[in-house]
């Protein structure tokens, strides 16, 4: 089986059909995902933006997978400090979730909920429903994003939660 290295990215992009991009968004908004926001810091300097595409890539060693556009103010940040943090929201996170969304507010990202920090130095969300500390593995470069991989060095949980989603370009809660 040919290894990614060895997978001619240009020739796919060549070969492949080009889909309209606002119809893949359209798609991919069918599903319902977590939200996060992945922070990290350089000094005293923070940095952090809203993502939904994480998830855990092994348990042993404790690894997780996040999805960083290029473009967003802490993607350099993060791979210059090489540590990050991915919280989980819970469903009182929305306004949160929506500052840290949006590219226009980044000054006030930090000035709602209650911050501090674990093992990496990386701001930490107090009350989420749970947050990973990493040290920044392996990255790898896909179009438009960064797909980073960080190695936990600790979790902090708080089970009593409900988590906030993100479908059909809504934030929402889960139905029992």
């Amino acid at each position: 089986m040919p290894l990614l290295e060895d997978f001619d990215f240009q020739l796919a992009d060549r070969l492949l059909k080009q889909i309209d991009a606002e119809q893949f968004k359209n798609g991919m908004r069918q599903l319902a995902a977590g939200v996060t926001i992945v922070t990290t810091a350089i000094g005293n300097e923070r940095r952090g933006l809203t993502a939904t595409a994480v998830c855990s890539l092994s348990a042993e060693p404790p690894t997780l997978l996040a999805c960083v556009n290029r473009e967003a103010g802490a993607h350099d940040p993060t791979l210059q400090s090489r540590v990050f943090c991915v919280n989980i929201l819970a469903t009182h996170h929305r306004a949160l979730a929506a500052t840290f969304a949006d590219p226009e507010k980044t000054a006030e990202r930090f000035e709602s909920g209650e911050w501090s920090t674990l093992e990496s130095g990386a701001p930490v969300l107090m009350d989420s429903l749970a947050s990973f500390d990493c040290i920044l593995g392996q990255t790898m470069r896909a179009d438009t994003h960064t797909v980073l991989t960080g190695r936990v060095q600790a979790v902090r949980l708080n089970e009593n939660l409900e988590p906030l989603l993100y479908s059909r370009g809504e934030f929402g809660s889960f139905a029992r």
